[in-house]
């Protein structure tokens, strides 16, 4: 009727109309939100029982399960969908998929999506949280391993991957992968260990590094003592350097087996040719299983094609192969373009070569375990595969291809494992179940005699060495904490500083003289007693 014009405001809950005040106050709106019977309805559905149990310790011990409440918190479901994201390796696309949206939506009509972007952001914060506890936890750590790898991808952007290795409060194994990056070109020994090098002062344990793994590459040597240098110059050189450097065993094993096959590569091939050929056509696999259902074969085997950079996938082919080489004889006779027959010398080669890399496969599975310490584990498999090598030897001395197979594996053996492993025997003997015995057991099998007896010599030494110097060190931290318990108790009793002098005198003696060594240190009388017998 004045002309005015007046504003209204519409509640989305309950569709009330609520007058916009002239001075565009909003206190009645919230107000009105406050105690809006739909709205505050709403709320009330949003708890709702969860389907999974609260698991709550009892006062005996037990577990006793409650029924949760469950409130809708889009904070959480937006970490929830970064971890998801991250754990399962989605492409940050994934939010903008209308389909994905559309489920989201109809779990939670409230839930609003975002943005790959976001999404991205909320990935990287989540990042950064776990390498903030991580850090905390490696802070708490006194020793650190690493192992480091190279690789190029199919788009020839060289990779670098750095893993720690440590154990945690419990004593139990952990691995965790510290830097995964690209690393341009070229890979030099000084480019590696510059950036395994920035590494660790990103994650702040440089100070902490026992040894790193790495493959058998003359760069890989040039990283070592490049590291080995910088640790030194700081004083952060553990042990000395004695037991920085471990060879990959798995990488080692790659390596003499890959040159004892090269001996025998036609004998693989025409195996290799007959599973490529046989896999390439579903009408010649059906043909090969109705030969297997009639021959009354194993039907749950299936044939394998190697890769042939990997020896244990060449091993799996050929044992898979040996178990169908009546098969591959009648199939030959129904197919007449299949001309990749191994002839019956080639399979006799074939079940030799077999033997022989059982014993490789066993020990390969051994060294690789990622759950459980493995240098523990070394000399015994390192005994069995020399071993079995000087038992082919003889076994093969009249048949001249296996010899020489067997031959060119023993020379990459002695050129690797030649020279004591001072870490991996010190493992040993750290094992209750091995200890001192079975490096006196192992070594005059592995190495010449004279050289067996120098062996077990330095390792005894280097162990003594090694607990002395963890023994200075604890005996450094205890002094340490013993000062500075000495000067909080001196200050506090200056008064009867004359009246207590001789009795401070005589504490100070009696503390010296218990810190005197005893006659058999606590490694000593560990090895004198008897050894650990597992019923496995």
């Amino acid at each position: 009727m004045d002309g005015t014009v007046k504003l209204f405001a519409k509640c989305k809950h309950c569709h009330t109309k609520l007058t916009r005040s002239a001075d565009r106050c909003t206190t009645t709106f919230k107000r009105h939100l406050n105690k809006c019977r739909v709205r505050l309805a709403i709320q009330k559905k949003q708890k709702l029982l969860g389907k999974d149990f609260l698991l709550e310790k009892s006062s005996d011990g037990g577990l006793i399960g409650q029924l949760a409440l469950h409130k809708y918190d889009k904070n959480k479901v937006r970490e929830l969908l970064a971890t998801m994201i991250t754990v399962h390796e989605y492409p940050f696309k994934m939010v903008e998929h209308e389909f994905f949206v559309l489920f989201c939506q109809m779990l939670n009509p409230e839930f609003e999506m975002i943005s790959r972007v976001t999404v991205k952001n909320d990935c990287m914060k989540l990042h950064a949280l776990e390498k903030k506890k991580l850090k905390e936890v490696l802070g708490g750590v006194t020793r650190v391993s690493l192992t480091s790898d190279l690789w190029t991808s199919n788009q020839t952007i060289g990779y670098m991957c750095l893993t720690c290795h440590y154990l945690d409060s419990e004593w139990t194994l952990q691995k965790r992968i510290l830097n995964f990056c690209s690393l341009p070109p070229p890979h030099t020994g000084l480019a590696i260990s510059y950036a395994i090098f920035a590494c660790l002062l990103d994650w702040g344990i440089e100070n902490k590094i026992s040894s790193i793994t790495l493959d058998n590459a003359s760069s890989n040597d040039v990283v070592v003592r490049n590291l080995k240098e910088n640790f030194s110059m700081k004083g952060r050189l553990y042990f000395k350097g004695k037991v920085f450097h471990v060879r990959c065993c798995a990488h080692v094993l790659n390596l003499m087996v890959q040159d004892g096959l090269n001996e025998i590569k036609e004998v693989i091939q025409n195996i290799r040719e007959s599973v490529k050929y046989l896999k390439m056509s579903p009408q010649r696999l059906h043909k090969f299983a109705d030969i297997v259902k009639q021959l009354q074969l194993p039907a749950s085997k299936r044939l394998v094609l190697d890769v042939p950079t990997r020896w244990n996938s060449t091993y799996a082919m050929l044992d898979c192969a040996l178990g169908f080489k009546k098969v591959f004889s009648m199939y030959q006779e129904r197919d007449p373009s299949y001309t990749w027959l191994p002839s019956t010398m080639d399979w006799e080669r074939a079940e030799s070569v077999c033997k022989i890399l059982e014993a490789f496969s066993e020990a390969s599975n051994i060294f690789s375990g990622t759950s459980y310490p493995t240098s523990n584990l070394f000399l015994p498999e390192l005994w069995k595969i020399k071993q079995n090598l000087n038992n082919k030897t003889l076994e093969y001395e009249g048949t001249f291809y296996m010899k020489e197979m067997v031959d060119k594996m023993k020379i990459k053996f002695d050129k690797y494992w030649g020279d004591c492993n001072l870490l991996m025997s010190i493992a040993a003997v750290l094992d209750p179940r091995y200890k001192i015995k079975l490096i006196k057991f192992c070594f005059p099998r592995i190495y010449p005699i004279t050289e067996s007896d120098k062996n077990i010599k330095l390792v005894i030494s280097s162990l003594h060495e090694l607990y002395v110097e963890y023994a200075s060190n604890i005996a450094k931290k205890k002094s340490s904490k013993a000062n500075d318990s000495r000067l909080g108790s001196t200050s506090t009793s200056n008064n009867f500083k004359g009246k207590t002098k001789g009795r401070s005198e005589f504490e100070s003696w009696v503390e010296e003289s218990d810190t005197v060594e005893p006659s058999q240190s606590e490694l000593d009388i560990y090895l004198k007693e008897n050894l650990y017998k597992c019923d496995e």
